[in-house]
C-alpha cells in the first residue's frame, strides 16, 4: 500500500532554508570622532534624527523600549512622540504592562535602530510620568479614531474575541459623538531621562565606531570612544 504523502506547504507560505550565518551586510566608511560630536548628546540625537528624517528612512522615532517585568526583562517598539532637554517621551495606556513595570521599577532602556544610515542609538534612563497637562495637549493632536481607541482599549487586559474590542469602539464612538474626546484618566506619557547614550556608526570591517556619553552627578556629560 501506498505511504500517506504529507501535504506540501503552498509556495506562498513556504518557508525557505537561510543559511543566517553567510547573511553579511557590508558597512560603509563614514565614521564619527568624539572629538566633534556636540557636548550634549541630546544634540547629537537631534542632528541624528533629523538626518535620519531627511534621508526618508522608515518611522525613525520607532525605538525599543526595553523594562523589567516580573518574570525577568521585557521589549517592545514604540513612538517617540516628544524630545526636549530632559529626555524622550512616549505615550500608553498606564494600566498597560510597561506602564506597570515602569512603576514598579523606573530603569529602563531605549534602542533607536537606524539600519537605513548603518546607526543605532543606545539610551539608559530612568522614566517619569509626563504631567496630565502635557499629556492632554498631545492628546488633543491626536486622530480621533486613535484618541476613540484610548478609550476603547484596555491595553495588554486579556480579550474574549476581536468583537468584544470593536464592540468597546462603537460604544465610546457613540458616547462622544458631536463632541471633543477627553483625555482617559488612566492614560498618559513618560519621559526617559537618560544617564548614558552611545551613538553607533556601522563601518567597514565591522570596526564600528561607538561613543558613549555618561551623565555625572553634576549633570555634566562626558564622553568616550568604545571598542567595537
Amino acid at each position: 500500500p501506498s505511504t500517506p504523502s504529507t501535504p506540501s506547504t503552498p509556495s506562498s507560505t513556504r518557508v525557505e532554508h537561510v543559511a543566517l550565518a553567510a547573511l553579511r551586510e557590508e558597512y560603509g566608511d563614514h565614521g564619527i570622532d568624539p572629538a566633534t560630536l556636540p557636548e550634549c548628546p541630546l544634540v547629537a540625537f537631534d542632528v541624528w534624527l533629523g538626518e535620519a528624517l531627511a534621508a526618508g528612512l522608515p518611522e525613525p522615532n520607532a525605538m525599543t523600549l526595553a523594562t523589567l517585568g516580573e518574570a525577568g526583562p521585557e521589549a517592545r517598539i514604540v513612538l517617540l512622540k516628544a524630545r526636549d532637554e530632559r529626555g524622550f517621551v512616549f505615550y500608553t495606556s498606564y494600566e498597560s504592562g510597561k506602564a506597570r513595570e515602569l512603576a514598579r521599577d523606573p530603569a529602563c532602556a531605549l534602542v533607536f535602530d537606524w539600519l537605513g544610515a548603518m546607526r543605532q542609538v543606545r539610551v539608559k534612563g530612568r522614566a517619569e510620568r509626563v504631567s496630565r497637562e502635557e499629556s492632554g495637549e498631545y492628546f488633543r493632536t491626536r486622530p480621533r479614531q486613535s484618541q476613540l481607541g484610548a478609550w476603547a482599549s484596555r491595553q495588554s487586559a486579556v480579550l474574549a474575541s476581536r468583537d468584544e474590542l470593536e464592540a468597546k469602539m462603537a460604544e465610546v464612538t457613540a458616547r462622544f459623538e458631536g463632541g471633543p474626546v477627553p483625555l482617559p484618566d488612566g492614560w498618559g506619557g513618560f519621559r526617559v531621562v537618560p544617564t548614558q547614550v552611545e551613538l553607533w556608526q556601522g563601518r567597514a570591517s565591522r570596526l564600528h565606531d561607538r561613543v558613549r556619553y555618561t551623565r555625572g552627578p553634576d549633570g555634566a556629560w562626558t564622553r568616550v570612544r568604545l571598542s567595537p
